[in-house]
This record gives C-alpha cells, sequence and structure tokens, in this order.
C-alpha cells in the first residue's frame, strides 16, 4: 500500500509550539507512534518533504524508527538532515519530483503545490505539502479550487501517513465544509 505525508518537521521546536504540543519529544512520539500504526515494512511512504527541521537528535535516530520503503520529495528544510547520511541507506527514491503509477492511477509527489504535472489532463493526481494548514494565505484558498491536487501535510491529516483515498475524502470533506466543490 501506499501512504503521503509531509510536514511532519521532525525535532523542530517552533512547530511543536504551534501544533500545540508541550514538547518536541510528545510531538516526536505521536508522529511515530501514528506512522508506525498505519505502515507495515512492506509499504511505500512518499515523504512530501520537510520531514525533519532543526533536530537536535541524529537524522537516524528518527529514519531507523519509521515503517516503510520510504520515497522522499525534498523540501525547503530537508537539506540541512540530508547532508548527515547516506540516503541510499534510508530511501529508494529522493528527488524534488517523484512519480509513481499504480494500477493505472498516476499521481506526481512535490513539496510545493504546482499549477500543472504530468498526466493532469488524464486523471493523474498532485500531492503537495509545504502549506501546512495556512488557510489565511490566498494560495490555499485557490489550491482548493485544483481538482486532483492533494495536500498530504500532517496539519490537515490528523498528523498521519494517509492513503491516496482519504487525502482525496479529506480534501472533498474540507471543500464541502467550506462551500468549494
Amino acid at each position: 500500500m501506499d501512504f503521503f505525508i509531509a510536514d511532519t518537521h521532525f525535532g523542530h521546536d517552533k512547530i511543536r509550539a504551534l501544533r500545540g504540543f508541550a514538547s518536541v519529544e510528545e510531538m516526536d512520539t505521536l508522529l511515530i507512534k501514528n506512522w508506525n500504526e498505519r505502515v507495515s515494512d512492506n509499504d511505500h511512504v512518499y515523504i512530501v518533504g520537510d520531514l525533519m527541521y532543526r533536530n537536535a537528535r541524529p537524522a537516524t535516530d528518527y529514519l531507523s524508527q519509521l515503517n516503510g520503503k520510504k520515497h522522499l520529495a525534498i523540501g525547503n528544510h530537508d537539506r540541512a538532515w540530508m547532508k548527515t547520511v547516506n540516503l541510499a541507506d534510508w530511501f529508494e527514491e529522493v528527488g524534488f519530483i517523484l512519480e509513481g503509477d499504480r494500477k493505472g492511477s498516476y499521481f506526481t509527489v512535490s513539496h510545493y503545490p504546482m499549477m500543472d504535472w504530468y498526466r493532469r489532463r488524464h486523471g493523474a493526481h498532485l500531492i503537495y505539502g509545504h502549506i501546512h494548514n495556512n488557510t489565511c494565505d490566498p494560495y490555499f484558498h485557490f489550491l482548493q479550487t485544483v481538482p486532483q491536487a492533494y495536500n498530504a501535510g500532517v496539519d490537515v491529516n490528523d498528523m498521519k501517513p494517509v492513503t491516496l483515498s482519504e487525502l482525496i475524502r479529506n480534501t472533498a470533506a474540507y471543500r464541502a465544509a467550506h462551500g468549494r466543490r
């Protein structure tokens, strides 16, 4: 099974505070627990950027605890920790844009939302991160009008990795609640 997750920000104290956790350890523990409750070692996890940031613990401490075959779409906060590990030891693939095809269902994974992507006109999905739940930014509302584009951020997906069908359902529920299709 494929899962998608963005903007975990393991180790990031500022994000911890914005999310209302008492400590980085509390946030990290919950994120790891939620991840491993859903993902088995045989599942694929598309990390849609910003896995860690300003983490005091080594990157390998986090990576060794996370189940699944990991694919990393590089985010703006990933470059520092990426220099501290051999990426080939931890990831199936690493790139700024990743593409997948599962039984005729195409998807593009990019940390940054995009206006167009491979096979969009043929039903392909865009899975992005970066924006967290920043509903006050003007592009947030515009993105709600873009068909087949889904925010994989933990802040809008119950702090856990989600499947494509869950992304579709979560996005549809948000759009229905806010008067968008």
